[in-house]
């Protein structure tokens, strides 16, 4: 298994929900930032049908604020938020054309997504959401670049887009060694305390260590003691 190309500068993660980063690809993130890498967050909704017995204004508004302090103790100080309605995104052309102006607003080189596949493994069906954002950041990438699929958008065209990473469970090709950073992918996760709190009884600091661990361990071919796996997709740049 490869490692993550590193020799770009500018990256943005698109996802569905606070918390899609912090439960995978956060560890990867904080690298990237100790590079000097400009890391930027994308998310389609504010998660606020997220907590149970919580009213969505509510509960949009405080999982907006646990994201934007688990971004900080990875290094990212840009988070945005679309506004789709949780639990009902769409994959469709509007998705399509709204991730394409933010890809060519930030102009990254690299983009990172979450599993778009229609399980996490075997038997365990990953959410609607997820998939259509994870396939439509694909397709994003490609719509950024062509001026005639939205003539609608004013943003000039972006063909930067180097690569687009993945994260998931299965069907990785590439990884990143996060060893030196695991510690504070648990610190950003922890940052979800509501989140967290109406998931479990289990102590948040507990369930959050118990999740990095999960997420970042060793990956079979890849020299490295903790590692984020990603399937890489790569386009002309």
């Amino acid at each position: 298994m490869e490692p993550i190309p590193e020799d770009w500068q500018r990256g943005l993660v698109i996802v569905a929900h606070p918390d899609d980063i912090e439960y995978g690809a956060a560890a990867a993130v904080a690298r990237w930032t100790d590079q000097g890498k400009d890391i930027r967050y994308v998310l389609v909704t504010s998660g606020e049908a997220g907590i149970a017995g919580l009213h969505p204004r509510q509960c949009g508004a405080l999982r907006e604020d646990e994201e934007r302090r688990s971004a900080a103790v990875v290094g990212v100080t840009t988070v945005e938020f679309l506004g789709y309605p949780d639990g009902r995104i769409e994959y469709g052309p509007q998705l399509r054309m709204d991730l394409a102006r933010v890809i060519r607003q930030h102009r990254p080189e690299m983009v990172v997504t979450a599993n778009h596949r229609e399980t996490w493994v075997p038997g365990f069906l990953n959410s609607a959401d997820h998939r259509a954002v994870g396939l439509a950041a694909l397709d994003a990438v490609a719509d950024a670049a062509n001026e005639w699929i939205f003539p609608e958008l004013t943003e000039p065209p972006w063909a930067g887009v180097r690569w687009a990473a993945v994260n998931a469970m299965l069907g990785i090709t590439h990884a990143v060694d996060v060893t030196a950073t695991v510690e504070r992918a648990v610190e950003s996760l922890c940052e979800h305390r509501a989140y967290l709190e109406a998931l479990s009884d289990e102590p948040v600091l507990d369930q959050a260590a118990r999740q990095i661990e999960m997420s970042t361990g060793p990956k079979p071919g890849f020299d490295a003691e903790r590692a984020v796996g990603f399937e890489l997709y790569v386009y002309g740049g």
